[in-house]
């Protein structure tokens, strides 16, 4: 098999970098600060967890990618998981398994497998993408309803549950009016820019306001919601808990490179963990990728596979200085491709942006109240979820409907993993029911000779539907000296079924009955002559069409 060459897009593209993508850059890069630190903070982790890895991982994506405009850092898609993984391995843990799964992303991406995760069904990742969400949602309670919680909270679902319960009556209602106040006002924000009139008396001053209006309203949401809320938290001396009361001192620098230790048993104990980041993460920025080339028909198509390896160096590099997983984010690359970006530059831009705001900003971050933060992922969890297919899931099959919200109940209840290996297991399962249903054996209406018999093979005879060909010597009629199998419609034969063939051939000639197969496609033919089946029924038995039976 040949191996992927490692070539990033930034070497084909980075002629065509302008002015629009330095613009794109600044402004995702000024939209990714605090996304940043709230995904740290709600994974366990501090905050510059969160900024190394958008500065890290983000330059690194963009760099050695295969996208044009893709985004990379931290993802909500990874709060759950990341906070899980600490939970029962510690810190130590999740840096090393997200090395590991930096090396395995690698290897995807240079053995070709890119394109696998486009097989993974539509209906186990809106199943895990919405359970995902209810999850942050959850998490999230504790710093908008700002209760009193010793501790981290418990990373399952029921435990969580009843411990916000239990603290339900330390609930501070400053904390909740500054995260309702930020949730209404992310809604609200870009509505801004759609007031059609404003209701002022003078024509000068309406169009002054609405160019105003118009100005303000393409400022960063998440930012204006976190600069504005301080403000008055702060002017009207709110208590409410902050990063600094939380987290202490935040670094205004990048930490020393440090090599996590390695052992073969913290290893053999982390594998679950490094699947699931390395799962999460294709097909996170796989679709994040797919949505970009959906936005920017313009600008050439990613490459999965380069992708994946860019995704595995970002991810290799990035636990050693700190950092959490990483992987393409979808708002993050929408926000990128409206500002103007059409090369990696701005990607680059945006990584070096948030690098040079950590420098200058980060003693005035110790004063963001964690309710508005909370009130920004509660608002990237309801974005995040696709929650229109629940209403929709009237309109499908059983199966799809089993399948979203079997995912989605057990990504909620237990963890992603499980949530996806239940997801797959059941999409099987019903993929071999529903191809079993569509083979079919019929009975051949043409003039045949006497003491002739002649059925027709429709579909794909495998494991799943062998039941169907078994039973054929039972339909065979007294007085019949060969049986017509017309294999026209076979489109695909697998050793179950050549099996199944072969012991109707024994069973037939127990009975002194001829098989003959007719029109037999190359796939199922190939198989019979490797399985030597082909020459234990002989050359003669094959016929070009069943109409040289006829009896004219």
């Amino acid at each position: 098999m040949q191996l992927q060459p490692f070539r990033p897009r930034l070497l084909d593209s980075w002629r065509q970098a302008g002015w629009a993508d330095l613009g794109a850059g600044l402004t995702v890069g000024v939209v990714a600060l605090p996304l940043a630190m709230a995904f740290a903070m709600a994974s366990g982790l501090p905050p510059e967890s969160g900024l190394v890895t958008a500065i890290v991982a983000g330059f690194l994506i963009s760099l050695l990618g295969g996208s044009n405009v893709q985004i990379g850092g931290p993802a909500g898609a990874f709060i759950v998981v990341v906070y899980g993984i600490i939970e029962r391995h510690g810190v130590a843990g999740l840096l090393l398994s997200t090395l590991m799964a930096g090396g395995l992303l690698f290897l995807m991406g240079w053995l070709k497998l890119g394109a696998l995760v486009r097989y993974v069904p539509v209906s186990i990742v809106i199943g895990f993408t919405n359970g995902i969400a209810v999850l942050i949602a959850l998490s999230q309670m504790r710093d908008l309803f700002g209760l009193r919680i010793e501790g981290k909270l418990p990373a399952d679902f029921f435990a969580q549950t009843a411990v916000l319960v239990r603290h339900a009556e330390t609930f501070n209602p400053h904390a909740l009016a500054l995260g309702l106040l930020c949730v209404v006002g992310l809604w609200l924000w870009p509505r801004l820019a759609k007031v059609q009139r404003i209701p002022l008396p003078d024509e000068l001053a309406r169009t002054r306001a609405q160019r105003a209006l118009n100005g303000v309203s393409r400022l960063p949401g998440p930012v204006v919601a976190l600069v504005s809320l301080s403000l008055l938290a702060a002017l009207l001396q709110w208590p409410v808990e902050t990063i600094g009361s939380r987290f202490g001192q935040i670094p205004a620098h990048l930490p020393s490179p440090q090599w996590p230790s390695l052992s073969w048993e913290a290893a053999k104990l982390l594998v679950t963990p490094t699947l699931t980041i390395a799962l999460l993460g294709a097909i996170e920025s796989l679709l994040c990728a797919r949505v970009a080339d959906n936005l920017a028909p313009q600008l050439p198509r990613h490459d999965p596979n380069q992708e994946l390896m860019a995704q595995g160096v970002a991810n290799l590099v990035s636990p050693l200085l700190g950092g959490m997983p990483a992987t393409g984010t979808i708002a993050r690359t929408v926000t990128n491709i409206r500002a103007g970006a059409r090369t990696p530059v701005a990607g680059m831009v945006h990584a070096i942006t948030v690098f040079g705001v950590m420098l200058v900003a980060a003693p005035l971050a110790l004063h963001v109240p964690l309710a508005v933060l909370a009130g920004i992922l509660l608002f990237v969890a309801w974005n995040m979820g696709e929650w229109h297919e629940f209403a929709r899931l009237r309109h499908f099959t059983v199966q799809y409907r089993t399948i979203l919200l079997g995912t989605f109940a057990m990504t909620v209840v237990f963890d992603l993993t499980v949530a996806v290996e239940l997801g797959l297991v059941l999409a099987c399962v019903f993929f071999i029911w529903r191809m079993s249903q569509l083979f079919q054996v019929r009975s051949v209406d043409t003039p045949l000779p006497e003491g002739v018999q002649a059925f027709s093979l429709y579909g794909s005879l495998f494991f799943g539907s062998v039941g169907k060909v078994e039973g054929l010597a039972d339909r065979v009629l007294p007085g019949t000296r060969a049986l017509v199998l017309d294999l026209q419609r076979l489109v695909q034969l697998d050793t179950s079924g050549l099996e199944a063939l072969r012991q109707l051939h024994q069973r037939l000639s127990a009975r002194s009955v001829a098989l003959l197969l007719a029109e037999v496609n190359e796939q199922p033919l190939s198989l019979m002559r490797r399985a030597g089946f082909a020459a234990e029924l002989g050359d003669e038995q094959f016929l070009p069409k069943i109409s040289a039976l006829s009896p004219d």
